[in-house]
């Protein structure tokens, strides 16, 4: 199976009757492989794929392909339990996941795969035990593992899980011994876990509309409880320059030091805040 975006076929386009062959990702950017081009277009070990086909998905810009035998679907699916289309959205660089039409990462001056490592760089040095309260597409827990012993990682939907399963960029959650996964509301299954038993919390919840909970002072409150001594979260938010943006993130630092942080220091190019359960003596 072969999985393209109008990026991928918008290079079979450019070659066609230029080129005999042409290199193309057959898995969304993650790598290259020789495409034979003539009357139809060959993949290693695929079924060829004709021009029709592939015109039709260079004309569909905010949708990711599955193609096989010859036909593509796109990777999208409809969650009965919390009424939402998911579906994945294609950039230069790694997808990100669109939720009712709103992308779950930053995609304007920057890309998913930099959005999430700008929050790792945010929370700073990664050890121990982390939770990851909203898996998505996973890459935050990947980029986490990457340092972390472990990474626990929950998932409010099964269906956006169902998408990540389809993504090539996202397959290191299922793949790493060091990453848990679990599905379920972050906001209730906060409280299962012992006092201080992660080193850090990477908290990147959907906007406040869609999962207010997650940014209350009751899960701020189980956040400080869980986290050891020495623990700090970090807290994406959104834009602090936009309107709402700046009102939300006076929100969030007032309850996270009603909820017992220590200190919370904005974090304005990765879009969040990062809280310390306590200062550091000197």
């Amino acid at each position: 199976m072969i999985l393209l975006s109008h990026y991928q076929v918008h290079e079979l386009i450019r070659a066609r009757g230029y080129h005999d062959s042409v290199d193309v990702s057959p898995d969304l950017g993650l790598s290259l492989v020789k495409v034979q081009l003539g009357d139809m277009v060959c993949f290693p070990g695929e079924e060829p794929i004709s021009w029709t086909l592939v015109e039709e998905i260079e004309g569909k810009k905010n949708n990711c392909f599955q193609v096989k035998n010859g036909e593509a679907s796109s990777i999208q699916v409809f969650s009965e339990v919390y009424n939402r289309i998911y579906s994945l959205y294609p950039t230069q660089s790694a997808p990100t996941m669109l939720i009712s039409g709103i992308p779950m990462h930053r995609i304007k001056d920057t890309d998913p795969w930099k959005d999430s490592q700008a929050k790792i760089i945010a929370f700073g040095k990664v050890g121990g035990q982390v939770l990851d309260t909203a898996t998505g597409l996973g890459y935050t827990a990947i980029l986490a593992a990457e340092k972390a012993d472990r990474v626990i990682s929950i998932e409010l939907d099964p269906a956006a899980r169902w998408i990540a399963k389809q993504n090539p960029w996202s397959q290191g959650i299922f793949e790493s011994t060091k990453i848990r996964l679990m599905i379920g509301d972050s906001a209730e299954m906060i409280s299962t876990f012992h006092d201080r038993s992660f080193d850090g919390i990477i908290h990147d919840p959907p906007m406040i509309s869609m999962a207010g909970d997650l940014y209350s002072l009751e899960f701020y409150k189980e956040a400080f409880r869980v986290l050891s001594p020495n623990g700090r979260m970090f807290h994406y938010i959104g834009n602090p320059e936009s309107t709402s943006g700046k009102s939300i993130t006076q929100g969030v630092i007032k309850r996270l030091y009603e909820a017992g942080f220590s200190r919370v220091v904005p974090s304005p190019e990765s879009f969040g805040v990062l809280a310390y359960k306590y200062r550091k003596m000197a």
